[in-house]
Order: structure tokens, then sequence, then C-alpha cells
């Protein structure tokens, strides 16, 4: 056999391979995908983010769920953002602490808005304005009376939060006199609240709802654009006191999913897809409303721009607080 034919044989049965290659190529994902949780377990975005990844194993195949709790969920999304081996198949289940987190640590590696692929948002939940029963506050007015004549409390699951920063916004355009009480999670602010040791907290829905339901709790309003069904009857704050410097008053805790921004445009769509086909889910929509949500609409560019402008009106805050 000559040189020339082995050389002639060898380019035939490349060719003839190259197809199969093609063929052989494994669609997206060709590895366990892991949802990283940036909180212990046990809370609102641990016990979402189970259901999430039980109702993504269906579409996609085993999702792995990871707990990585640490400095406000940006220990987590650090790791996410270097990317590097397993990017293509990590995703995050992000929340408030994505865009409050760069206004309390200012060395962070990243950019919350440029580093990352926007997936989609999944759900949205009100915080509630909510004071002891024996309040003498029946209505946001009042409060804010009261509150520039003497000085008030209120409480939080830590400084950070959107419980917290829900009150900060409060007090800057009102020009309120309050005091902020941090504390280690809502499970140590909601006992201070019940008992009256604050005057107030802006407090997550599902940490609340039992207590407003029981008579425990006042809730002067909700945080959200929108009236809550789950609290008939208590309107947005934006709509009850826009004459008291609140009418642009809108906070909400959102839960979505992020990915590095190394993630391939296949696995985007896929997951993207696949969310898209869950949050429209019967069963998941009777999920969620244990925490008082709603399904969430923002995807891709979308979500990438509702996250923007949460980072500027944290921002705001922050600096008003003095926080930054």
């Amino acid at each position: 056999m000559t040189l020339s034919f082995k050389r002639a044989l060898q380019a035939l049965l490349l060719g003839a391979a190259l197809p199969l290659a093609t063929l052989a190529h494994a669609e997206w994902p060709t590895d366990n995908i892991r949802l990283v949780v940036p909180y212990a377990p046990g809370g609102t975005t641990d016990i979402l983010s189970r259901k999430v990844a039980d109702m993504l194993q269906k579409e996609l195949g085993t999702v792995v769920v990871e707990n990585r709790p640490g400095a406000g969920s940006t220990m987590a999304t650090a790791q996410l953002a270097r990317g590097g081996r397993g990017a293509d198949h990590t995703i995050v289940m992000a929340s408030p602490g994505h865009t409050i987190g760069p206004m309390i640590y200012k060395s962070l590696p990243y950019d919350p808005v440029t580093d990352f692929r926007f997936i989609r948002n999944v759900i949205e939940i009100p915080n509630v304005m909510v004071v002891p029963a024996d309040s003498p506050y029946d209505s946001v007015g009042e409060f804010i009376e009261a509150a520039k004549n003497k000085e008030m409390t209120f409480s939080s699951a830590g400084v950070g939060s959107s419980i917290h920063m829900s009150g900060e916004l409060f007090k800057t355009l009102t020009g309120t006199n309050m005091t902020h009480v941090p504390f280690r999670g809502s499970g140590e602010a909601l006992p201070a609240l019940l008992s009256g040791d604050v005057d107030v907290s802006f407090e997550n829905l599902p940490t609340v709802l039992p207590h407003i339901q029981s008579g425990k709790l006042k809730a002067l309003a909700v945080t959200s654009k929108e009236a809550s069904p789950f609290l008939p009857g208590v309107e947005p704050i934006s709509k009850i006191a826009a004459d008291q410097g609140l009418g642009d008053f809108a906070t909400t805790a959102w839960f979505g999913v992020i990915a590095d921004d190394s993630m391939s445009d296949e696995a985007v769509q896929k997951l993207q897809a696949a969310l898209d086909k869950i949050v429209a889910d019967p069963q998941f929509l009777t999920f969620i409303e244990q925490f008082g949500g709603e399904p969430a609409e923002q995807a891709g560019d979308a979500f990438r721009q509702y996250v923007a402008d949460d980072v500027q009106r944290w921002s705001r805050v922050a600096g008003a607080a003095q926080l930054d």
C-alpha cells in the first residue's frame, strides 16, 4: 500500500466519522444540574428551591440541591460568578439579597447585573407593614403622624434583608423618626414584634400571615403595588398613603433562577422552557400559596432589567440610610 493511498484512505475514514461524531454529541444537560440555595436549610428560599428542583427533574433529569449560606447570599453568588468547571450545569435561586448585597459588601468580585445570565423569575412575595395587636395605630397615616413626633423602632431579619430595606425606604420617603433593630432572622425578630418591644415591621407575608389571621398582629398595608389575595381588605401602601410621600413605595421579595454568564444558550433556553411549564403548573401555583406568593413573569432580558432596577432602588435607599 503506497503512502498516498494510505493518506487518501485515512481522509476517507475521517470524513465518514464526522457525521457519527456529530450524532454522538450529547444534548444539554450532559451532567446533573446543581441548584444552589444561598441560605441555610429550612427558610423560604430553601423550601421553594427544593420544590422547583423536584419539578425540574421531571423535565430535565437529576437536579441536586446544595445549600451554601453566608454573607447575605453573596458567598454563593461569588462562587457562581467565578464560573469554571460545572458552570454550564449550576444555577442559583437568587432573591433580593442579590441586589441588596452589593450595597452592604463593597468588595464583591462580581457585578450583580452584568456577570450573570438571568433565566427566569419564579415568584414574588409582598412584605406587610404590621404592628402589635395592642398598638394604638390603626392606619399607615396614623403611624406616620406619630413617627414624625416621637422615636419609633422597626425590626428586621438582619441588616440588608428586604425587611430592613423596606423599613429604610419607608423612613426615607416619609421623613419619620425610626430606629432599625436587627435580629438574626425572622425567628428572633417576630417575638419582639408580638410582644410590643418594637413598634413596627415590614415582614415577609408568610412569616406574619398566621399571626394576622389570629389577631396577634395588625396589618396596616402591603408593600406590593397591588393588594394581595391572601390579605383581603389590606391595601398597598402606595395607594392609601400616596399623599404622605409613599406614592412610589413598592417592594417585594422575589425569587428567580440565575446562572454564570458562561452558561450556553442551549442550557438557558431549556431551563427557561422548563421553568415556564413549572410556573404555569396548577400544582406549583397551589404550592406557592403557602408563601402568599404569586407567579412572576420576567425571563431573560426582562428579568435582567428587573434586577437592574432593583439594584438602583436599593442603592438610593442604602445611600439615604448611610449603609454605603
